[in-house]
């Protein structure tokens, strides 16, 4: 389950659903977390060729994904207009059994619909 700072009263539907993603995410609701998607939708994530689309995204999540399970923490969420962008933690267990901690942002845009069209995952870590 997600761990967040209380949300703020009047939150915007666009950070709502951003919510929702992750709470989706953590509880492993891959069906229901693809849903949030747009089909034309693209995921940029390190390490990974663009995921496009609905079909791609199952096959990631399903699949490729390299975390068995786990749990984020949301620590900043700002919207301006329809993108949204993300700071926290994630802490879990990867497939190969190894415990991370890292600390991660995300970027996500909507479209008018409220259906994500684009997300940008960035990791912290010492490569530079």
């Amino acid at each position: 389950m997600i761990t967040e700072h209380p949300a703020p009263a009047g939150e915007n539907e666009e950070v709502a659903r951003v919510r929702e993603y992750y709470r989706l995410v953590d509880a492993c609701d891959v069906p229901g977390l693809v849903g949030l998607f747009a089909e034309e939708a693209v995921y940029h994530r390190p390490g990974y060729p663009p995921i496009e689309g609905h079909a791609g995204l199952e096959s990631f999540y399903l699949g490729e994904r390299v975390i068995e399970c786990g749990r984020h923490t949301l620590d900043t969420v700002v919207a301006d207009g329809r993108k949204v962008a993300v700071t926290g933690a994630f802490e879990g267990d990867l497939k190969d059994g190894r415990h991370v901690t890292l600390k991660f942002a995300d970027v996500f845009v909507l479209d008018t619909d409220r259906r994500f069209v684009r997300r940008d995952t960035y990791f912290h870590t010492p490569l530079v």
